[in-house]
């Protein structure tokens, strides 16, 4: 792989150092109830409606599938076209971390506005903290104009957090070089069990942590 790091698994490294070593060396021992399979196809079934407006817009994922180290350099050829363009699954690499980008659109100036599609009914942490690192990456590839979450208020609610995320370069580049030290050592971090297995999603990797002796008497 050209990558250490994405975006979920970022998201992951700020829950636990343990979910983010496992994610990275044994992803097969993740599992996964009916309740969060069924929150990602509601999630998928939102972004796909989002994305329905953009009637010309040119879906990376279809062209590349599960290729997904290949996804910036399609990317950068899309984006290399004149006009504006949009494009679903654009890929960007930097710094061994990759995001893939719900929806990017490329003005005419060459600047880019991007969207992060939530199907949640709030702006939460979480949303905030996927967003960041989608900015930091995209941003030392290209000129962001905007970066927005559009989340379900009773239709597609659209939130610009550019300014913010603006201020969270620095804690973002930290926690980065952080996240890929853990992610290259070759022992299994002994992080114990406890209430941020649940928040704030319910990890995949629970049922190994808890074969340990390390355990909190919560679980």
């Amino acid at each position: 792989m050209s990558h250490l790091l994405s975006k979920s698994r970022y998201i992951r490294g700020l829950q636990c150092e343990r979910a983010l070593w496992l994610d990275a060396h044994c992803p097969s021992l993740a599992r996964y109830t009916r309740e969060q399979m069924h929150r990602f196809d509601v999630g998928r079934e939102f972004e796909y409606a989002f994305k329905a407006q953009f009637e010309n817009g040119i879906d990376i994922s279809k062209e590349l599938g599960r290729r997904v180290d290949d996804y910036p350099t399609l990317t950068s050829e899309m984006l290399r076209r004149s006009g504006e363009i949009v494009l679903f699954e654009a890929g960007f690499l930097c710094e061994d971390v990759l995001v893939l980008a719900d929806v990017v659109v490329k003005r005419a100036d060459g600047t880019l506005d991007i969207y992060e599609v939530k199907s949640g009914t709030a702006l939460s942490d979480t949303y905030r903290n996927d967003a960041q690192i989608q900015y930091y990456v995209v941003s030392h590839c290209y000129d962001v104009n905007t970066f927005s979450i559009v989340y379900n208020d009773q239709g597609f609610k659209t939130v610009d957090l550019t300014a913010d995320l603006q201020l969270s370069m620095a804690e973002v580049a930290a926690n980065i070089k952080q996240m890929k030290s853990i992610v290259l050592t070759m022992e299994e971090p002994c992080t114990p069990t406890g209430v941020h297995c649940l928040q704030p999603y319910s990890c995949p990797y629970q049922h190994h942590c808890r074969q340990g002796t390390r355990q909190l008497a919560l679980f």
